[in-house]
This record gives C-alpha cells, sequence and structure tokens, in this order.
C-alpha cells in the first residue's frame, strides 16, 4: 500500500540548516518538504500558494518571529500543524509557542535523536515536548502543587500585534518601515508604539527596547 506523502515546510533563516533538515527528512518516503523560506513574513507569503500540513519553524526569524507567524497562521489556516524547532529552551518560548498554537516544540540539540517521533506524534494529533523541557515542567508542576513556588509563567501582556511592532522598533526601523513591513499606516505604528508604553509603563524608546532584549523579542 502507497502511503500518501505529508507535505513539510521548513522555516528557518539558517540556509544550511535548512538544508541539513531536509536531508534528514529525505530518509522517510512518507515525507516530502514542498517548500522553504527564512522569514515569518516569506512564510505569511507563501502560504497565500500552497497549504502544508506541517510547518517546522524556528523562533528567531527576521521581520516577523515564529512565535507571531504562529497566531497568523493558525488564524488563517487551522488544519496546518505546527512543530517549533529551536534552540531556546527558555519556558516562556514554549509557553508561549503552544499557547499560540503550536503542536510541538523541539530543541535543536534533540533533532538527531527526536525528530521523527516528534513529527509523528504531532501527525497523530498529539502534542510533543522535547523530553528535557517537558521533564522540567514536570517537576515545576509538581512544586506549584506542593506550595512549593509559585507558577513560573506571567500572563503576556502585549498582543501579537504589539510584540511584532514592538521587535521592529527594537531593531531600529521607523514608524513607517515597521509599516511597510506590516502593511499597516505609520499611524496605526504609533498607535501600537503608545499602546505598548502604556501598558508596559515605559516613557522613552530606549525603555521599550531594553524589554524587547529582556524579553528575548531580539
Amino acid at each position: 500500500m502507497v502511503v500518501a506523502s505529508y507535505h513539510i515546510v521548513l522555516a528557518d533563516d539558517h540556509v544550511m540548516f535548512r538544508q541539513g533538515l531536509k536531508r534528514i527528512l529525505a530518509e522517510r518516503s512518507d515525507l516530502e518538504v514542498i517548500g522553504e523560506v527564512g522569514c515569518g513574513l516569506e512564510l505569511l507569503k507563501l502560504l497565500e500558494k500552497l497549504v502544508p500540513d506541517l510547518i517546522i519553524l524556528d523562533i528567531s526569524m527576521p521581520n516577523l518571529r515564529g512565535l507571531e507567524a504562529i497566531h497568523d497562521i493558525k488564524m488563517n489556516h487551522p488544519k496546518v500543524r505546527i512543530l517549533v524547532l529551536t534552540m531556546h529552551k527558555d519556558k516562556e518560548y514554549l509557553r508561549l509557542a503552544i499557547t499560540g498554537g503550536a503542536e510541538g516544540y523541539l530543541l535543536k540539540e534533540d533533532a538527531d535523536s527526536e525528530l521523527f517521533s516528534a513529527i509523528d506524534m504531532v501527525r497523530r494529533g498529539k502534542k510533543y515536548i522535547s523530553p528535557e523541557l517537558s521533564e522540567g515542567l514536570a517537576k515545576d508542576w509538581i512544586k506549584v502543587t506542593r506550595g512549593d513556588q509559585k507558577p513560573s509563567f506571567e500572563p503576556e501582556r502585549l498582543t501579537v500585534r504589539e510584540r511584532e511592532v514592538l521587535k521592529l522598533i527594537a531593531e531600529g526601523k521607523s514608524s513607517k518601515e515597521i509599516g511597510d513591513v506590516l502593511f499597516i499606516s505609520a499611524r496605526t505604528v504609533e498607535h501600537h508604539r503608545a499602546n505598548i508604553m502604556d501598558k508596559l509603563n515605559l516613557k522613552k524608546t530606549a525603555d521599550l527596547v531594553k524589554y524587547a532584549i529582556q524579553k528575548g523579542y531580539v
């Protein structure tokens, strides 16, 4: 019996890493890479032309991060499954990815041994989290239930669009440049900037940049 190909799109700004990942995926006859991109905005444009079964994407990409792209993908293509493949072990990234709609979170250091397991679990409609992170989450949950520590995740105060704007502000882009990247007006960008400063109780652009760096947005 011929097994239908499972169509995959790769989104990572490192070309050599994408090439290596394609070679690994080619070991499985039921997996087919049908597209690849280097940034979040390129990914959204690609999805206007083709819709894969699975997107494997990194968090740290230029213009539009993987975390923000997840939200847009799930809004427009809710059936597309997402496996985050990243070097980031920070639990905040994990929380934002999973709550944003990703079905899996795989550390790049685990990819050699866990990639196919992660894909197969996500393909079956299950959640996947790298062993190191899932073990840490289990330990945290036990401590929280015992009352030994408070929950480690703080609620995200900014919307997805506000995080996109903040990232680009921290990268030094003007309101017009940000508007061009996100396809919104410069006036709308200024509105988002004001909302961000109000929510975070910040007064200067330098404070926004510092906050963005602390949160890992850049």
